[in-house]
């Protein structure tokens, strides 16, 4: 019957080191992956949405109006002219109502 015990005891102490972990991995999924994963779905929803006369900004600070789109691209119209970049490089869309 001392082997059936030991065999017990390790089982549960098996069961002490896996708590932890399983812990640890929930604990970076809500404060990693879910996260990540609500922001790139709203990216994709943004890049989604364009229209041609949408004022943006760009991941780089480049402020314009699309005056042009694509399948991946969008071409902003910028104070000296015309550039063209990626749709996910649009990182928001700026509202012309506020005053700031």
């Amino acid at each position: 019957m001392s082997v059936a015990y030991i065999a017990q005891a390790d089982a549960g102490s098996s069961l002490g080191v896996l708590w932890p972990l399983l812990l640890l991995g929930g604990l970076m999924y809500f404060l990693i992956i879910r996260p990540q994963r609500k922001r790139t779905r709203n990216q994709q929803a943004l890049s989604a949405a364009l229209e041609v006369g949408d004022q943006v900004r760009t991941i780089g600070g480049l402020m314009g109006v699309i005056v042009g789109l694509g399948d991946d691209w969008v071409t902003l119209g910028i104070e000296e002219g015309r550039i063209r970049v990626l749709r996910s490089a649009v990182a928001a869309r700026i509202n012309t109502g506020d005053s700031s």
